[in-house]
């Protein structure tokens, strides 16, 4: 289990008290192969739910490790338009675990994170937890305006996961 991660097997859109929404979906695919799409940057517009992911900026293959970045370009009128992200890989366990912070490139992260559960149902089947994470952010004019995603958004985002081995 990882620190921060409240694990909610049968909740759907769930916003906990302790600043997060937590989203689970069966998926059709073994872990691995979800692990391996969610590893890609290049393949995250793919699974977007916010519809803010425009692009990859780099070229970066394959996340591997902790510290490994990519950057993101990001459209949301909230923002002022066009701007980018790069995310820090905070936690990485193969098949089993991927968590990114994301901040404003050559910044630190204002404290929330991205974080994907897999746990394996059999050859060919995969229950994956996605969760929002804001409990770390300590600025209060960043935590006024968090969530900035709706737990519908992580729903459609497994729902693209999913429909990826569909």
């Amino acid at each position: 289990m990882v620190k921060g991660l409240l694990y909610m097997p049968d909740s759907v859109g769930t916003m906990t008290e302790q600043k997060q929404i937590v989203v689970t979906r069966v998926i059709d695919a073994p872990a691995e192969k979800i692990f391996d799409v969610l590893t890609q940057p290049s393949r995250h517009r793919e699974f977007d739910g916010s519809g803010m992911i425009v692009s990859v900026e780099d070229t970066t293959p394959r996340l591997q490790a902790v510290g490994d970045t990519f950057t993101m370009n990001m459209h949301h009128e909230s923002q002022g338009g066009d701007y980018q992200m790069e995310n820090h890989v905070v936690s990485i366990v193969v098949n089993e675990l991927i968590a990114w912070a994301p901040a404003r490139p050559g910044q630190e992260s204002p404290g929330w994170k991205w974080i994907y559960l897999l746990a394996s149902r059999g050859p060919n089947t995969t229950r994956v937890v996605l969760t929002y994470d804001w409990e770390n952010v300590t600025d209060e004019a960043i935590a006024a305006h968090l969530p900035a995603i709706p737990a519908e958004a992580l729903e459609d985002s497994l729902n693209r996961l999913a429909a990826v081995f569909a």
